[in-house]
């Protein structure tokens, strides 16, 4: 089998990457190991970053036809106070975003088969391909080039050689409650803070059709020790439970509302680290590269402007190999500031009391608030916000 570009993984990144790749007429190969419209565990929010790459992709319209609109992010500190910072955002379950991602990949002409990923086929120290797995059959795939685009789980990370960090960077847990009486109560991408998820937050989301994603998230699970990582003590279904009990909201909801299947977690790879990014005929891309915000844990925009970064970079250098890395790893580069701001903040997480601090002054400031929303819209510094010099100004603006 023959392809210009095989792109493993079907998620936001790898579907993007191929949409860009298959409008320009490259003949575009996207396999996944699971079918089309499979589930991902994940918040489902889509903040300013997502709109605007499903708006390059021409998708973004078709988007908010499907998703739940939300005007603001609501932000609760430990002692109950509250600030709705606004924003541009809505909120689609993965199973429908990226399914509609994988059909506008095929639309613009990819191809696409359910395969797993087993290895690099190499030529010369170089990648020519990749040998999937197709029910019990083995499959050799030529192409000159291959991106992985395979999210957390770092398996095709280490069968590639491109794994640098085993363990992932923070873990979450996410339900879905169908709620309908508490349409109109929670309206916020509801975030909240408190010593009873620490280090962590809980989150409620409103989804179409009365439907809610809750959930709890740890950005900071492990340490990374020569590469393997050292598990902190987290009991992401203990740290679920402590929030429901804290957070009346939450704990309203799972009492009136009806859980749609199970309570499921996920790994997440965050801050651009954790993998190499590029090598010969290889690009890794998505949360294989470690696309996901850290503090925040929002991944879905940013692995989709890295997937289109990866298509960007071969359309500009097809048969250059060393020029499209070059292009690509720059533009990863470029972005790691930004990523490490988030890293920064993080703080919020281990000290919630920061938070109480941040909502306290942001009610009083409209200055701060506008700061706060540009942390949203990615116009604002979200680490000067918790460092000694941004917790002083609070006192004083």
């Amino acid at each position: 089998m023959l392809a210009e570009v095989l792109i493993i993984g079907a998620g936001p990144a790898g579907s993007a990457c191929a949409r860009v790749l298959a409008r320009q007429g490259l003949d575009v190969l996207l396999v996944d190991q699971h079918p089309a419209g499979r589930d991902k565990t994940c918040g489902d929010g889509l903040i300013p970053d997502a709109h605007q790459a499903l708006a390059r992709l021409g998708l973004l319209d078709e988007v908010m036809r499907r998703a739940q609109p939300v005007t603001h992010v609501g932000c609760i500190g430990p002692r109950g106070g509250r600030i709705d910072v606004p924003g541009s955002l809505a909120v689609l379950p993965r199973r429908e975003l990226d399914a509609l991602l994988l059909r506008a990949a095929q639309d613009a002409g990819a191809r696409f088969e359910q395969a797993r990923f087993e290895a690099p086929l190499e030529a010369d120290g170089r990648v020519v391909g990749a040998r999937l797995k197709q029910g019990d059959a083995f499959v050799d795939v030529r192409a000159p080039w291959v991106v992985l685009a395979t999210g957390a789980v770092p398996k095709a990370l280490t069968a590639a050689g491109m794994c640098e960090r085993h363990t992932p960077s923070g873990v979450a847990l996410r339900g879905y409650v169908k709620a309908p009486q508490m349409v109109g109560k929670i309206k916020a991408l509801e975030v909240v803070w408190d010593k009873s998820v620490r280090p962590g937050y809980g989150w409620i989301f409103p989804a179409p059709d009365g439907h809610f994603n809750i959930g709890v998230g740890v950005t900071d699970s492990h340490r990374s020790l020569g590469g393997k990582g050292q598990k902190k003590d987290v009991n992401l279904r203990a740290i679920f439970d402590a929030f429901v009990a804290k957070y009346p909201p939450a704990a309203e909801l799972m009492r009136v509302g009806e859980l749609v299947g199970e309570l499921k977690g996920a790994p997440l790879r965050c801050t651009l680290s954790g993998a190499k990014w590029s090598r010969p005929g290889l690009i890794v891309t998505g949360e294989a590269a470690g696309s996901t915000y850290s503090f925040t844990g929002e991944g879905i925009g940013k692995a989709m402007e890295t997937g289109m970064l990866a298509a960007d970079a071969i359309l500009a250098h097809r048969t250059d190999d060393a020029a499209a890395r070059a292009q690509y790893e720059a533009a990863l580069t470029a972005l790691k500031p930004k990523f490490d701001l988030y890293e920064r903040a993080n703080r919020v997480n281990a000290h919630p009391w920061l938070a109480d601090l941040l909502i306290w002054r942001a009610q009083k400031s409209p200055r701060l608030l506008k700061r706060m929303s540009g942390v949203l819209n990615e116009t604002s510094n979200p680490g000067n916000l918790v460092s000694l010099k941004g917790i002083s100004r609070l006192f004083f603006e």
